[in-house]
């Protein structure tokens, strides 16, 4: 047994019934293709993530084994290999949802009155904008079109419809796995960008606190419902991972894939989204190597017909420090 996997058994050892060894953690992604977790671990409340913490310090398995935070799986491609590591999945107590208060303790709630409302880091976007507006709350909307999670959004900044994360969230909880950090913090410490932010790859968000306002719940969900009718028009549904690359300044990743004729193109289980060419969808039983080897032809082709490095938006796990094989060299760095 390798040093990682001897890791992966005392760690599951420690847990016992919390830790599951050689789970299928492709079939827990958007993609639905790829391998097994080493361990994967559910997690219901901060009080289990501190015990996860002094497992894996116990276990000596903290530095030796990677960890990976799964929420929705809606950003992830799992190799086909699998994940040789710890595979934390949020749950439970870590998705909730509250009003916290009016921003100015006390004051009369009048219409269009600030609001702080506080999500759980395992709640789903679409359930957060849904029962935001059932209580009242208007701002989050753009939220229902992103499949996945509050943490997962802290942690790519994700965003839509006009708005992203940076824009509304105020403060935040997190536990740090492996290392130091966590606590709360004001949304500043994230250093949100397009698409990143300063948030570890071990650190777990247990809540989120987002800056709304009182607003007409019937407003609110009629712009939920245009913003899914948005998405289903636009955009593929099937086996994915949503945009696969992100936007270069000035331009749209699927407008340069488009333009370089790769719309529809196949590679054995994947292919080019027909209906948005930002998108590559895989097949039932597909593979992750044709997904990730058509994300690299893609990139090779727009940035020899451009000169426009594409960079990918999808997190690759599981298939080491250069998975695209990138035989293409910019000299000017890239776009950011």
């Amino acid at each position: 047994m390798s040093a990682v996997g001897e890791a992966a058994a005392g760690l599951a050892a420690r847990l016992g019934g919390r830790a599951r060894l050689g789970t299928p953690l492709g079939a827990l992604t958007t993609y639905r293709v790829g391998g097994n977790a080493a361990v994967l671990v559910d997690v219901g409340s901060e009080d289990d993530l501190f015990m996860l913490r002094d497992a894996l310090e116990s276990s000596g398995s903290a530095g030796r084994i990677p960890v990976l935070v799964l929420g929705k799986g809606s950003n992830l491609l799992v190799a086909d290999t699998g994940f040789p590591g710890v595979v934390v999945r949020p749950g439970g107590g870590l998705a909730g949802l509250e009003v916290v208060s009016p921003v100015s303790p006390g004051a009369l709630v009048d219409p269009g009155a600030l609001v702080v409302v506080r999500a759980g880091g395992a709640l789903g976007l679409p359930v957060l904008a849904r029962r935001a507006v059932d209580a009242g709350v208007r701002g989050l909307e753009w939220a229902v079109g992103i499949p996945g999670s509050v943490g997962g959004a802290l942690k790519m900044n994700a965003g839509g419809h006009g708005a992203d994360t940076a824009s509304c969230l105020v403060r935040y909880r997190s536990v740090v796995l492996e290392g130091s950090g966590g606590g709360e913090a004001d949304a500043a410490r994230l250093r949100l960008g397009y698409r990143t932010s300063a948030l570890g790859d071990a650190e777990v968000v247990v809540w989120a606190e987002f800056g709304a306002r009182r607003g007409d719940p019937e407003g609110g969900r009629a712009l939920v419902s245009e913003i899914v009718r948005w998405r289903r028009e636009h955009q593929p549904g099937g086996s994915n991972a949503g945009s696969v690359f992100t936007n270069p300044p000035g331009d749209s990743a699927g407008r340069l894939v488009e333009a370089a004729g790769l719309r529809g193109l196949r590679l054995g289980s994947a292919r080019v989204s027909e209906k948005h060419a930002n998108f590559i969808q895989a097949d039932d039983r597909g593979r992750a190597a044709d997904v990730v080897a058509l994300m690299s032809h893609v990139r090779r082709t727009v940035f020899a017909e451009t000169g426009v490095l594409l960079r990918p938006e999808v997190k690759l796990v599981g298939f080491g420090p250069d998975p695209l094989g990138d035989e293409v060299h910019d000299p000017t760095g890239g776009n950011p």
